[in-house]
């Protein structure tokens, strides 16, 4: 049987699109390979719609109604971890499988939380602009804080959240973990502990974010626990915007709560991405405040992994033997 896939928004990614025309793997699997610029949503719908596999970014927003008006649709592969941008309810309705890309950049994005601390911490930025923009070769003001020493609290030790524990440590941090599901063995192993929500905001100097976005970790931190950090704690999140509030990590950089915070992620980015910078504006502008366009994913060795498990989906679909499926419940 064969088989069409179209890919979309794939005008940003470079030489990706050439690595995909080239595959020998999907030429042999007999799948017809189309590319689209465009996203995937209910205001965005091909004109030609005999296509059975899509392969989508996170942001494509793949709902209920746009399902229903692609008749030969029977697969969608993310490019993606997180799968909170497709219906899977609506999918499993319809018959349509899902399939994600469950390790691609473990290390990937624990390394681009660092780097939003080390800039925090260290004020890398500020020191930047002084030499560079305003041409002063000064450290007045630019004092920052060692990590060794300092408490990291993880919340989500799945396999980017290890890849943190084992940074922090390397640093010379004490651990501590937040995680509805213990990795007991590994704690032991790296001398951490599991602690309570509560415990790990109370106790972290630090706390950075690598769980899935889920309805139950929608606002995990939140206008109600946020007052529960240490005063002049650090908040980095890699994970998903809407895992905390945005309005209680305002209030709380205004009063001193929050001494900083580093986000690559936020509630609003969809909106953002499709050019209304207004939201999230005073989030944005705060000087002790880092944000980045959820760009921890993007290194050539983890795009070209995403790629290639993208790939060995489709194909596994083509073979009527699926992995990777994300569960519709």
């Amino acid at each position: 049987m064969n088989h069409k896939a179209i890919f979309f928004n794939f005008k940003y990614w470079g030489e990706g699109k050439d690595y995909v025309e080239s595959s020998e793997k999907l030429k042999k699997a007999g799948v017809e390979v189309v590319f689209s610029g465009e996203l995937l949503n209910k205001d965005s719908i091909p004109s030609e719609k005999d296509f059975d596999i899509a392969g989508v970014f996170m942001d494509s927003k793949v709902d209920a109604s746009t399902i229903s008006v692609l008749p030969e649709l029977k697969f969608i592969a993310t490019l993606s971890t997180g799968f909170d941008h497709i219906d899977l309810k609506a999918a499993a309705e319809r018959g349509v499988q899902v399939s994600s890309v469950p390790a691609y950049g473990e290390n990937t994005v624990a390394e681009f939380a660092f780097a939003l601390l080390l800039a925090l911490s260290r004020k890398i930025r500020e020191a930047s602009v002084r030499v560079k923009d305003e041409k002063k070769f000064s450290t007045d003001g630019l004092c920052g804080f060692d990590l060794a020493g300092k408490t990291l609290g993880v919340i989500g030790t799945g396999r980017i959240g290890k890849h943190a524990v084992r940074m922090g440590k390397g640093f010379g941090m004490k651990i501590v973990a937040y995680d509805v599901y213990h990795d007991d063995a590994f704690a032991k192993e790296m001398g951490y502990s599991y602690v309570s929500l509560e415990e790990i905001l109370a106790e972290s100097d630090v706390i950075t974010i690598h769980c899935p976005y889920l309805p139950s970790t929608h606002h995990l931190i939140n206008k109600n626990n946020i007052g529960l950090m240490k005063k002049g704690a650090y908040l980095i999140n890699t994970a998903r915007g809407a895992i905390v509030e945005t309005p209680a990590v305002i209030a709380a950089l205004k009063s001193g709560q929050l001494g900083g915070a580093g986000l690559d992620v936020l509630e609003e980015e969809a909106n953002m991405k499709a050019g209304d910078m207004s939201l999230d504006r005073e989030l944005v502008m705060m000087p002790n405040v880092i944000v980045t366009p959820h760009n921890a994913f993007n290194t050539k060795e983890a795009f070209q992994r995403i790629l290639e498990t993208t790939i060995d989906n489709i194909v596994a679909f083509t073979e009527g033997k699926p992995v990777n499926l994300v569960p519709n419940k």
